[in-house]
């Protein structure tokens, strides 16, 4: 028998249920270490920025260590199903013409500490996600000088750090790659960044060059980017088939996929768990986002989700977020599970219940956060 809206919540355990991430330790700038080393570090939910996150408060997800790239004699290398290989340095790149965009970036990990039973990987609360004005050339721009042949399917970008993956075990150090499909590669929002709000790159976030796929998770984004190799054929390296894949359910039956869009979710940062409101006057507030589509509506509930209520916010945009609020809220003293969930463009809302399909990935499922009022 289906469980119910209340069950559902229910199953979650009760630290997981009120919002109670784990909190390791926290860096000298206020970022919450999930990993030392690669470093690895969450933004707190109240730093995330009402239009953009600052660049030392927006998160860090790093699968290796950091490797050591001088701008003055970096270059990248487009190849494979190409007509013209180029090889282009930083400045050549800058003379191709520039783009200025803000894009959410979101790991595709984000939330997993909520999961139940509990997962492998970083243990995310909801701050692996932030928004930043990216500056670079459209990597379009860049693929019709090298000359795309026909029959071109993917683009794969790949970054100068690696390593050995352990569990599923790579075959030796490998680097961290992502292929993505040529529309997505040719798509406006799809930029070689070398600027982070107006700034050069910093170590962490990809310098001297890093790949800006607006709207999609961030593995795509892939940092340290030194080559792009166009290919005749789908790309089914290890970060698209073992990791960063979901199930899909097929007619021949379920088949691993890779992890693309970003859903649309809500999240509330003006409270935290355990936090104390007063029960007449309190606002609600926080940042919604839907990858590729915008934002058309949030909404927030006090009771766990057997009831909702609008919230207000700006015009959604595709691939940014929105800030929102409640507005002076009145409430009976006692305990509130409050949480919000955003819809889409498309009539797409987020799920009251965990998709195990997406294994540990994609995870934009209600989790509400107790407070008290008094």
């Amino acid at each position: 028998m289906p469980l119910s809206r209340r069950d559902l919540f229910r199953a979650v355990p009760a630290a997981v249920a009120a919002g109670a991430v784990p909190q390791f330790a926290t860096a000298a700038d206020g970022l919450v270490v999930r990993m030392r080393e690669p470093r690895n570090l969450e933004t707190q939910l109240a730093d995330l920025g009402p239009a953009t996150t600052p660049t030392e408060a927006f998160y860090v997800r790093n699968h290796f260590p950091v490797p050591a790239l001088d701008p003055k004699t970096f270059t990248l290398a487009v190849e494979g199903h190409v007509g013209k290989p180029l090889t282009l340095s930083l400045d050549d790149l800058q003379k191709m013409g520039t783009a200025t965009l803000d894009i959410t970036l979101e790991c595709a990990g984000n939330g997993r500490v909520f999961l139940v039973p509990p997962a492998r990987g970083l243990q995310w609360g909801h701050g692996a996600v932030g928004t930043a004005k990216w500056t670079g050339v459209a990597l379009g721009a860049v693929l019709e000088r090298a000359g795309v042949k026909a029959g071109a399917v993917d683009v794969v970008l790949v970054g100068a750090d690696k390593g050995a993956i352990a569990d599923p075990a790579t075959p030796g150090p490998i680097p961290f790659d992502r292929g993505i499909p040529l529309a997505k590669a040719k798509a406006d929002e799809t930029l070689l960044a070398w600027h982070m709000n107006g700034a050069p790159l910093t170590a962490d976030h990809g310098a001297p060059l890093r790949a800006v796929v607006g709207g999609w998770y961030g593995m795509a984004s892939v940092k340290w980017l030194t080559r792009v190799v166009v290919t005749d054929r789908p790309y089914t390296g290890f970060w698209q088939t073992f990791d960063y894949s979901v199930w899909e359910r097929a007619a021949a039956g379920p088949r691993l996929v890779p992890v693309t869009a970003i859903q649309p979710k809500a999240v509330v940062t003006s409270v935290g768990p355990g936090a104390v409101v007063k029960a007449a006057g309190f606002v609600l507030s926080g940042r919604a986002w839907a990858g590729e589509h915008a934002v058309a509506k949030v909404e927030f509930t006090l009771d766990g989700g057997k009831t909702w209520q609008p919230a207000k916010h700006d015009k959604g945009r595709p691939l940014g977020w929105v800030a929102w609020e409640s507005g002076p809220l009145t409430a009976p003293a006692g305990v509130l599970r409050v949480a919000a969930r955003c819809t889409d463009d498309k009539g797409t809302t987020q799920p009251e219940a965990r998709d195990p399909d997406r294994r540990t990935y994609m995870i934009n499922h209600l989790v509400p956060t107790e407070v008290t009022a008094k």
